[in-house]
Protein backbone atom coordinates (compact mmCIF):
# COMPACT_ATOMS: atom_id res chain seq x y z
CA UNK A 1 0.00 0.00 0.00
CA UNK A 2 2.73 2.47 0.88
CA UNK A 3 4.54 2.08 -2.46
CA UNK A 4 1.29 2.11 -4.40
CA UNK A 5 0.51 5.49 -2.79
CA UNK A 6 3.83 6.75 -4.08
CA UNK A 7 3.28 5.52 -7.62
CA UNK A 8 -0.29 6.84 -7.82
CA UNK A 9 0.70 10.28 -6.53
CA UNK A 10 3.84 10.41 -8.70
CA UNK A 11 1.83 9.51 -11.82
CA UNK A 12 -0.77 12.17 -11.04
CA UNK A 13 2.00 14.71 -10.38
CA UNK A 14 3.66 13.95 -13.72
CA UNK A 15 0.35 14.32 -15.57
CA UNK A 16 -0.33 17.55 -13.68
CA UNK A 17 3.10 18.94 -14.65
CA UNK A 18 2.67 17.98 -18.30
CA UNK A 19 -0.79 19.60 -18.44
CA UNK A 20 0.34 22.84 -16.78
CA UNK A 21 -1.32 21.99 -13.45
CA UNK A 22 -4.73 21.69 -15.13
CA UNK A 23 -5.73 18.92 -12.71
CA UNK A 24 -5.63 21.40 -9.84
CA UNK A 25 -9.09 22.44 -10.95
CA UNK A 26 -10.13 19.35 -8.97
CA UNK A 27 -8.94 20.89 -5.70
CA UNK A 28 -11.37 21.60 -2.89
CA UNK A 29 -12.98 25.05 -2.90
CA UNK A 30 -14.89 25.61 0.36
CA UNK A 31 -18.66 25.98 0.18
CA UNK A 32 -18.76 25.48 -3.61
CA UNK A 33 -21.27 22.73 -4.32
CA UNK A 34 -19.58 21.85 -7.59
CA UNK A 35 -16.32 21.25 -5.69
CA UNK A 36 -17.80 19.10 -2.91
CA UNK A 37 -16.92 15.83 -4.72
CA UNK A 38 -13.34 17.08 -4.87
CA UNK A 39 -12.82 16.04 -1.25
CA UNK A 40 -11.66 12.79 -2.89
CA UNK A 41 -9.36 14.32 -5.53
CA UNK A 42 -7.81 17.26 -3.63
CA UNK A 43 -5.39 15.11 -1.55
CA UNK A 44 -4.00 13.61 -4.77
CA UNK A 45 -3.01 16.98 -6.24
CA UNK A 46 -0.17 19.37 -5.45
CA UNK A 47 0.50 22.99 -6.33
CA UNK A 48 4.14 22.48 -7.29
CA UNK A 49 6.88 19.87 -7.50
CA UNK A 50 8.22 21.17 -4.17
CA UNK A 51 4.77 20.71 -2.60
CA UNK A 52 4.67 17.14 -3.94
CA UNK A 53 8.20 16.32 -2.74
CA UNK A 54 7.55 17.78 0.72
CA UNK A 55 4.57 15.43 1.12
CA UNK A 56 5.55 12.18 -0.56
CA UNK A 57 8.28 10.87 1.78
CA UNK A 58 6.32 11.55 4.94
CA UNK A 59 3.18 10.07 3.40
CA UNK A 60 5.04 6.87 2.54
CA UNK A 61 6.62 6.58 6.01
CA UNK A 62 3.34 7.26 7.80
CA UNK A 63 1.40 4.93 5.47
CA UNK A 64 3.84 2.13 6.25
CA UNK A 65 3.47 2.72 10.00
CA UNK A 66 -0.34 2.90 9.87
CA UNK A 67 -0.35 -0.33 7.81
CA UNK A 68 1.09 -2.07 10.86
CA UNK A 69 -2.45 -1.94 12.25
CA UNK A 70 -3.62 -4.11 9.34
CA UNK A 71 -4.92 -3.38 5.86
CA UNK A 72 -8.59 -3.13 6.89
CA UNK A 73 -7.76 -0.73 9.71
CA UNK A 74 -5.50 1.26 7.38
CA UNK A 75 -8.32 1.61 4.87
CA UNK A 76 -10.86 2.60 7.56
CA UNK A 77 -8.50 5.23 8.95
CA UNK A 78 -7.62 6.61 5.52
CA UNK A 79 -11.22 6.83 4.33
CA UNK A 80 -12.39 8.35 7.63
CA UNK A 81 -9.66 11.00 7.55
CA UNK A 82 -10.23 11.72 3.86
CA UNK A 83 -14.00 12.21 4.20
CA UNK A 84 -14.16 13.99 7.57
CA UNK A 85 -11.24 16.32 6.84
CA UNK A 86 -12.55 17.05 3.35
CA UNK A 87 -16.02 17.88 4.64
CA UNK A 88 -14.78 20.13 7.45
CA UNK A 89 -12.38 21.95 5.13
CA UNK A 90 -15.24 22.38 2.67
CA UNK A 91 -17.49 23.75 5.44
CA UNK A 92 -15.10 25.89 7.47
CA UNK A 93 -11.87 26.71 5.61
CA UNK A 94 -11.06 30.06 4.05
CA UNK A 95 -11.70 30.66 0.39
CA UNK A 96 -9.15 29.24 -1.98
CA UNK A 97 -8.22 26.00 -3.67
CA UNK A 98 -7.20 23.50 -0.99
CA UNK A 99 -5.13 20.59 -2.25
CA UNK A 100 -2.33 18.26 -1.25
CA UNK A 101 -1.77 15.07 0.68
CA UNK A 102 -1.01 16.94 3.89
CA UNK A 103 -4.59 16.48 5.10
CA UNK A 104 -3.99 12.72 5.09
CA UNK A 105 -0.44 13.10 6.41
CA UNK A 106 -1.63 15.14 9.39
CA UNK A 107 -4.40 12.61 9.97
CA UNK A 108 -1.84 9.80 10.08
CA UNK A 109 0.35 11.99 12.29
CA UNK A 110 -2.45 12.43 14.84
CA UNK A 111 -3.28 8.73 14.66
CA UNK A 112 0.32 7.59 15.11
CA UNK A 113 0.98 10.02 17.98
CA UNK A 114 -1.98 8.67 19.96
CA UNK A 115 -2.30 5.06 18.81
CA UNK A 116 0.59 3.67 20.86
CA UNK A 117 -0.73 5.18 24.06
CA UNK A 118 -4.26 3.96 23.39
CA UNK A 119 -3.24 0.44 22.34
CA UNK A 120 -0.90 0.05 25.32
CA UNK A 121 1.30 -2.21 23.24
CA UNK A 122 5.00 -1.61 23.75
CA UNK A 123 6.02 -1.68 20.06
CA UNK A 124 3.24 0.73 19.12
CA UNK A 125 4.11 2.99 22.04
CA UNK A 126 7.68 3.15 20.73
CA UNK A 127 6.31 4.22 17.33
CA UNK A 128 4.25 6.98 18.98
CA UNK A 129 7.30 8.23 20.85
CA UNK A 130 9.40 8.05 17.66
CA UNK A 131 6.76 10.06 15.77
CA UNK A 132 6.62 12.64 18.57
CA UNK A 133 10.39 13.05 18.62
CA UNK A 134 11.15 13.03 14.91
CA UNK A 135 7.97 14.59 13.53
CA UNK A 136 6.79 16.68 16.48
CA UNK A 137 7.72 19.88 14.66
CA UNK A 138 4.73 19.26 12.41
CA UNK A 139 2.59 20.71 15.23
CA UNK A 140 3.61 24.16 13.94
CA UNK A 141 1.72 23.36 10.72
CA UNK A 142 -1.55 23.38 12.67
CA UNK A 143 -1.28 27.15 13.04
CA UNK A 144 -2.19 29.72 10.39
CA UNK A 145 0.95 30.41 8.38
CA UNK A 146 1.06 31.81 4.87
CA UNK A 147 -1.71 32.39 2.37
CA UNK A 148 -0.89 29.32 0.31
CA UNK A 149 -0.77 26.74 3.11
CA UNK A 150 -4.00 25.03 4.06
CA UNK A 151 -3.45 24.95 7.78
CA UNK A 152 -7.15 24.07 8.01
CA UNK A 153 -6.45 20.78 6.22
CA UNK A 154 -3.59 20.15 8.65
CA UNK A 155 -5.68 20.96 11.72
CA UNK A 156 -8.78 19.00 10.74
CA UNK A 157 -6.68 16.05 9.52
CA UNK A 158 -4.81 15.98 12.85
CA UNK A 159 -8.04 16.13 14.88
CA UNK A 160 -9.68 13.35 12.89
CA UNK A 161 -6.48 11.28 13.08
CA UNK A 162 -6.66 11.47 16.87
CA UNK A 163 -10.33 10.47 16.74
CA UNK A 164 -9.43 7.56 14.43
CA UNK A 165 -6.88 6.42 17.03
CA UNK A 166 -9.59 6.46 19.68
CA UNK A 167 -11.75 4.27 17.44
CA UNK A 168 -9.27 1.81 15.95
CA UNK A 169 -5.90 1.85 17.74
CA UNK A 170 -6.98 -0.44 20.56
CA UNK A 171 -7.51 -3.34 18.20
CA UNK A 172 -4.47 -5.62 18.33
CA UNK A 173 -3.49 -6.85 14.90
CA UNK A 174 -0.98 -9.60 14.29
CA UNK A 175 -2.37 -10.43 10.87
CA UNK A 176 -1.59 -7.92 8.10
CA UNK A 177 -4.89 -8.73 6.34
CA UNK A 178 -6.89 -7.55 9.32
Amino acid sequence: MGWSNFFVLATIEIINIITGRSLNHFGLVPRSLSHLPHIFSAPLLHGSVWHFLSNIVTLCVFSFLVLQYGVKTYLKITIAILVTTGLTVWLFARDGNHLGASSIIYGYFGFLLMAGFISRQFSRLIVSIFIGIFYGGMIIGLLPKGNYISWESHLFGFIFGILAARLWAHTPSYNIAR
